[in-house]
């Protein structure tokens, strides 16, 4: 079964391609020209054939490196070009070895955007956990975008990389990551984190770290603040908590809920449209499962 990210990686990877890469960039400046990223943003969301988009997106991945080569220190077009790699990886690269190299590649224009707006990110890929956690206070709210770039390429990158037991040791980072991202986002906080650490806190069972009565909070509050019109935010709750406590009625309920519910939701359509292929997948697998 493919491994999707729920609805938000694609709003979150789109809209930060047109407001910061495309209005950031010096190569397109013109209000028409971020019109036109705008424009084009919505109309990805609102598609409902993902396989328009697998084939279409990769022409903006290459744009999109294009922009790094003429603007290899700019951030806004880092964390831009990290999110969309990252979000390809996750949601449509379904051979393993090409998802690899993919969120490889955002992992590391996530970073290197992460470095050039905060110095002391630039020493993260050979830090202790306590070494991580300590240079995180000083990652203030106007960097907090970068911040959830980097926290979401590696998610992507720990998940493609889920067979090799060392990427599980790096968890607890991305945890104490978005756990920061939660504390100074305030009223501009992306719901999307919330289900990120719902994720992180179900990936690993209890005797290993995991908390999953806290991943049910986060679960929630995800489902809660898009007022359950993202419905990924459901099908990564059952999967993530449900299943993995072998609560069937709980599991079947939510899933049950995003297949019956109507996709076409501004700007979670094509989101919705995965959500619900995902859905029928799991419930044609619990019998077998529960």
């Amino acid at each position: 079964m493919r491994t999707v990210f729920p609805n938000f990686v694609l709003k979150v990877a789109l809209l930060l391609v047109s407001s910061s890469a495309m209005s950031g960039c010096t190569i397109i400046v013109s209000s028409a020209a971020t019109g036109l990223a705008d424009n084009l943003s919505g109309a990805i969301l609102n598609q409902d054939d993902p396989e328009l988009v697998r084939a279409g997106a990769p022409s903006y991945l290459l744009l999109l490196d294009s922009f790094v080569e003429g603007n290899p220190r700019d951030a806004d077009i880092l964390a831009a070009a990290a999110t969309l790699y990252a979000t390809y990886g996750a949601v449509f690269a379904d051979d393993e070895i090409r998802a690899s190299r993919l969120t490889k590649r955002a992992r590391r224009y996530a970073l290197t955007a992460m470095c050039e707006s905060y110095t002391p990110a630039c020493a993260w890929p050979d830090a202790t956990y306590d070494e991580f956690v300590a240079t995180l206070s000083g990652i203030r709210p106007r960097k907090a975008e970068f911040l959830y770039a980097y926290g979401f390429a590696s998610l992507a990158y720990l998940r493609a990389h889920s067979s090799d037991v060392n990427s599980l040791a790096e968890l607890p980072q991305v945890e104490a990551l978005f756990d920061h991202y939660l504390d100074i986002s305030g009223d501009a906080v992306n719901s999307s984190a919330y289900t990120y650490m719902g994720i992180l806190l179900t990936l690993r069972p209890p005797a290993l770290g995991g908390e999953p009565e806290k991943a049910r909070e986060y679960f929630e509050k995800a489902i809660a603040m898009t007022g359950g019109r993202d419905l990924g935010a459901k099908v990564e709750f059952a999967r993530g908590y449900a299943k993995k406590l072998y609560e069937r009625e709980m599991h079947d309920r939510l899933l049950n809920e995003v297949i019956a519910a109507d996709p076409y939701q501004d700007g979670y359509t094509l989101g919705n449209v995965l959500a619900q292929e995902d859905a029928a997948v799991l419930l044609a697998e619990a019998d077998d499962y529960f």
